[in-house]
């Protein structure tokens, strides 16, 4: 049976739309590992997000308030280890050799990640509500909240020629992103500026000199 002409415009007008569609739709960057990964990094255009260095796990978070998170009394907070707080340093000179530009550096309120943010030692630390632990989410207005900020937050494209540093935790990563790190491990992201962001890259603590990252693992 022979088409008819409204048929065929029919069918034009859906292939238009599919490659219209198609079209608007940009490929998310590559997955990049060792040189590739800090190559880029040179050149800036992401979000580094680190959970905060090593902590000494025989301390527990007691929060019974609002502000609790900001004690960093080992008695009633988690805190670095002196590991966690030698690796921060050591991350934070290992970027700075391989030319790695900083233009902000945002911290969970917590005491281990801004003491992580500030051995770093890459620019003045911003505190932000908008990457605090899921344990406290009901202060600020529950997980889904923090989620969402905190996807917010990795979708802002960072200063021209600059990358953002953000320290945080595991579980918002394990949440708002594709990735769990581990106590040091910073993840890359490359924000779209219109709420989204892909995954680029990981780089474990002790893995920002001459070693290359590990093999990317973003869906375990």
């Amino acid at each position: 049976m022979t088409p008819t002409v409204s048929s065929w415009v029919r069918r034009v007008l859906l292939i238009i739309a599919l490659g219209a569609a198609g079209a608007g739709t940009a490929a998310p960057p590559p997955v990049l590992q060792g040189e590739a990964l800090l190559q880029a990094l040179r050149s800036g255009g992401f979000s580094i997000y680190f959970r905060h260095a090593a902590t000494d796990w025989s301390l527990q978070d007691q929060v019974t308030q609002v502000g609790d998170w900001e004690s960093c009394d080992p008695m009633r907070m988690r805190q670095l280890s002196d590991e966690g707080r030698r690796a921060a340093e050591a991350i934070g000179e290992a970027m700075r050799a391989q030319n790695i530009p900083v233009g902000q550096v945002l911290a969970s309120p917590y005491c281990r990640t801004i003491e992580t943010a500030r051995l770093l030692g890459l620019g003045d630390v911003e505190p932000t509500t908008d990457v605090v632990n899921l344990r406290v989410a009901a202060f600020f207005g529950g997980r889904d909240a923090i989620i969402a900020t905190a996807r917010r937050l990795l979708s802002i494209p960072p200063k021209a020629g600059t990358n953002t540093v953000i320290v945080a935790h595991g579980n918002v990563a394990r949440e708002a992103t594709p990735v769990y790190p581990g106590e040091g491990e910073g993840v890359v992201f490359k924000g779209d500026g219109n709420g989204g962001f892909d995954y680029v890259g990981r780089i474990a603590a002790d893995q920002w000199g001459a070693s290359p990252p590990q093999q990317d693992d973003a869906r375990r």
